[in-house]
């Protein structure tokens, strides 16, 4: 459990996480600046509760980030079947119990037809935008997230 003086315990992050690459099929990415780190951008991610299926980490994060509800609209979920292990950054990891230090994060996507407007969640992001791919892959911090944009791009 992790908490500061005062606050009630939470529990451990899981090592184990989604990235959702939401997209135009123009290849326009969807990138929301994170509100603990102006300035770093990203894709949707987020960490898998509990023993939840993957699919539902993806849906879940994809609504509580962006507002855009994948299973009411009938929108297509495409797991890529891939996934990347990294360091977590030393400012996060006391998220999780103590002498973790790796996240395995799994790549999926989401094809909108066109951008279009979204709901960030409060305190977890500050702003957004939609940018061709290339700049979008410049522009993200994580190298997972900048090679799942490259991935895309591909023909």
């Amino acid at each position: 459990m992790s908490a500061t003086p005062g606050e009630t315990p939470k529990p451990y992050k899981r090592p184990v996480s989604v990235l959702v690459l939401i997209h135009t099929p123009e290849r326009q990415i969807l990138l929301l600046e994170r509100a603990s780190h102006p300035g770093y951008w990203q894709s949707v991610t987020g960490s898998q509760e509990g023993d939840e299926p993957l699919d539902t980490t993806a849906r879940r994060e994809v609504l509580e980030e962006t507002g855009i509800d994948i299973a009411g609209e009938g929108l297509p979920l495409r797991n890529w079947q891939q996934s990347h292990v990294f360091e977590i950054f030393l400012e996060w990891r006391h998220r999780y119990a103590p002498g973790v230090t790796h996240n395995t994060e799994h790549v999926y996507s989401l094809e909108l037809p066109a951008p279009r407007p979204v709901t960030l969640a409060p305190g977890e992001h500050l702003d957004y935008c939609w940018l061709p791919w290339p700049e979008a892959a410049d522009k993200v911090f994580s190298w997972t997230n900048r090679d799942a944009i490259l991935q895309l791009a591909q023909p």
